[in-house]
């Protein structure tokens, strides 16, 4: 099976954030989702675009996207096709509409229920992760380098998402952190791809969708990353479930990060 080329791909990304975000950074009409969550016109402007070109490129494969209805989406997963876009257009949207520049874009081609192509791009640095099933995964074309981790998870940076976690686990964190600081952007997909770059140690979410993680969470993998669910099972769920996510570069500290969580 040839997979879309990922130089192609990474190019359309780029040039629909470059032609539909950036314009429209930090100043954009916003309104709320029944969810409480941000949605902005930048949103569904590139959706629409991303859609347009990845089905006149690739008819053969269907889209998901962050941005349709709940039951759109839901038709999508039951009935994916040859293959199935998986879209976040505006990873970050709050930021974004903010003027914060920590937001991406996200896509991932899911075929037989699992993940084979993942690409984030992060405008506001012009950073482009990806990576293909079976390969490396690369920064902006070239084998990602990820930095040594330290010894002991005392030493770590971690990235947490405090307000999807259970109330006893953040309470925990707060007053007996395992890692020696805590950051918190608000881009889940890029929360995966600075870990699979080292620049975080340690990763901790407890409700993410599929099109926050699906690129993210294969381009760690690509790097010889570890993760798994606050239960211990796969991060990755083909029916789009939201799922709970710990995670690391380095196989030693994942294991001591795991082991704290998990006896919490």
């Amino acid at each position: 099976m040839k997979l879309p080329e990922l130089e192609t791909l990474c190019a359309i990304i780029k040039r629909a954030a470059e032609q539909e975000l950036l314009p429209r950074f930090a100043d954009v009409n916003r309104t709320l989702k029944g969810d409480g969550s941000i949605v902005t016109v930048a949103d569904q402007a590139i959706q629409d675009r991303l859609e347009s070109e990845l089905k006149q490129r690739w008819p053969a494969y269907g889209l998901l996207g962050e941005e349709m209805t709940e039951a759109e989406q839901t038709a999508c997963l039951a009935r994916p096709g040859e293959g199935l876009w998986i879209v976040d257009p505006l990873d970050g949207t709050s930021n974004f509409a903010a003027g914060i520049p920590f937001y991406s874009v996200s896509v991932a081609l899911m075929i037989d229920g699992e993940v084979v192509l993942g690409v984030v791009y992060d405008p506001a640095r012009d950073e482009c992760f990806s990576a293909v099933k079976g390969g490396s995964a690369c920064l902006n074309g070239q084998p990602i380098k990820g930095s040594t981790a330290p010894a002991s998870l005392r030493r770590c940076i971690a990235t947490v998402d405090f307000k999807r976690l259970p109330t006893g686990l953040v309470l925990k964190l707060m007053h007996s952190p395992p890692y020696s600081s805590q950051r918190s952007f608000g881009s889940v997909a890029l929360d995966w791809c600075w870990t699979a770059a080292g620049r975080f140690h340690v990763y901790l979410h407890g409700r993410q969708k599929i099109w926050d993680y699906a690129a993210g969470q294969l381009i760690l993998e690509r790097m010889g990353g570890h993760s798994c669910g606050l239960d211990g099972s796969p991060v990755f769920s083909a029916s789009g479930e939201p799922r709970s996510a710990l995670a690391a570069l380095d196989r030693d500290i994942f294991q001591q990060w795991r082991d704290w969580l998990l006896l919490s």
